[in-house]
């Protein structure tokens, strides 16, 4: 989703995934992608305007080496150590030059959940559900998405 969002926004994305995940990235809207586990994208040169960070397993300074000049780094999942690291030693980073990186804090407003509707509506973004699961196997769904590997969303089904 993240995807079709940033190029709704006209920008030039590229997703970094494990090999089985890569033709989806294309599919939702990926300009290029890399795969971790053939290449670390921090370290061939490229920079980005912007990195989202989903899983935070890198160290912060790889990050900062692969951001533009004026480049934000955002941290939306991650161990707690990496969480620390970002909090702390992305907040020094960003007071001393012009780099920013931190944490996502998100505060929803109507604006924005109306922008996602209209998205969603217009069909710019779709959800990618890789499994369902009744609510009777929650247990299963943790472990599947525990695994690491789920292509999409883990979706839990309450029945009435």
């Amino acid at each position: 989703m993240r995807y079709k969002i940033a190029k709704s926004f006209g920008a030039e994305v590229t997703g970094v995934d494990n090999t089985s995940k890569l033709a989806m990235l294309l599919s939702l809207g990926a300009d290029q992608v890399i795969d971790y586990t053939k290449e670390d994208f921090t370290q061939h040169g490229q920079h980005y305007d912007l990195i989202l960070d989903v899983v935070g397993n890198r160290s912060i300074v790889d990050y900062k080496s692969s951001l533009s000049p004026n480049g934000t780094y955002v941290m939306v999942g991650g161990s707690m150590a990496r969480i620390f690291q970002v909090m702390f030693l992305g907040a020094w980073i960003s007071m001393i030059g012009s780099k920013k990186m931190g944490l996502l804090i998100h505060k929803p407003n109507k604006n924005d959940q109306n922008f996602m509707k209209e998205l969603f509506e217009a069909g710019k973004v779709v959800s990618v559900i890789d499994r369902r699961y009744p609510l009777s196997e929650v247990a299963e769904a943790l472990r599947y998405l525990g695994e690491g590997y789920p292509k999409g969303k883990v979706v839990i089904r309450v029945e009435h």
